[in-house]
């Protein structure tokens, strides 16, 4: 083999390598949005808040009456926003999306697709192009405060 295409060949690999590298150190740090990683970024929130809160959000878990700076410790950013106006006024809903593939498996929820550029724009694309998403949590809020929580159940 000829020494200058092997040296193209190799400065490829290499340059592959390092794209490789980088995708993978951007997906893990989206994995890391964890609700401990929020914690850390907000802990002076998170300190001046009740232990029962401060349980429940450790868990990833919200309670009514909750603020959405709580919601977002626990949960993090919502995939959806919307705003609902009726007789007793507004409304705003936060919903977290949830990406099933056709047979009903879960492949990955919220976080995940938003850092890989967006689906269908992410890595596994073509292995997940058929995936569906549905609402699997919607927490409605009045006046900034957590008035219920709807919650997807499988059966």
């Amino acid at each position: 083999m000829n020494k200058p295409f092997s040296k193209r060949i190799q400065l490829a690999v290499e340059r592959l390598t390092i794209v490789f590298m980088v995708m993978a150190l951007c997906v893990f740090l989206a994995a890391c949005a964890s609700p401990d990683l929020r914690i850390k970024r907000n802990s002076p929130l998170f300190a001046s808040l009740s232990a029962e809160a401060q349980s429940l959000i450790r868990e990833g878990k919200i309670g009514i009456g909750f603020t959405k700076d709580m919601v977002r410790l626990a949960l993090g950013d919502p995939d959806q926003r919307w705003m609902r106006t009726d007789v007793e006024g507004q409304t705003e809903i936060w919903s977290y999306t949830s990406y099933d593939s056709s047979g009903g498996l879960p492949l990955y929820r919220g976080d995940y697709h938003r850092y890989a550029g967006g689906y269908p724009l992410y890595a596994d694309a073509f292995a997940y192009r058929h995936a569906r998403a549905s609402d699997y949590l919607k927490v409605m809020f009045k006046a900034d405060t957590v008035k219920s929580i709807e919650q997807a159940s499988r059966r």
